[in-house]
């Protein structure tokens, strides 16, 4: 049985990729992950590859989604995308988007998530 974060982390990065298809990305691959680090969902927004960083807070007292990427870890997912495009040549334009999530907590909503979806992030 999975623990409950990594459950909750699978709901929200299914959420998001959801989300993302609304507004008309289509989805390439997910968990692209590699010795250098791991990209959570790789989209393609008409020709542009989009590498997405998706950060889910139950709350913000510890700062948001785009706060909690570091320069650390932004220069692992810049590796990480750079193994990608080479394993994946057909692909000549990329950003990196962050989807920065928390959930809904207002009762007589129906969506269970806000997102906060920042493009061209870093």
């Amino acid at each position: 049985m999975k623990a409950d974060h990594l459950k909750q982390g699978e709901d929200a990065e299914a959420a998001c990729c959801n989300y993302l298809r609304s507004q008309g990305l289509k989805l390439v691959d997910k968990n692209f992950s590699c010795r250098q680090g791991e990209i959570d969902i790789i989209m393609l927004d008409k020709k542009m590859l989009v590498f997405v960083e998706v950060r889910f807070r139950k709350n913000n007292a510890f700062g948001g989604g785009l706060e909690s990427i570091t320069a650390t870890k932004q220069a692992k997912l810049r590796k990480t995308a750079e193994l990608y495009l080479q394993q994946n040549k057909q692909h000549k334009n990329a950003r990196f988007d962050v989807v920065s999530m928390s959930k809904n907590n207002q009762t007589n909503n129906h969506k269970q998530y806000i997102f906060d979806w920042i493009t061209n992030a870093f």
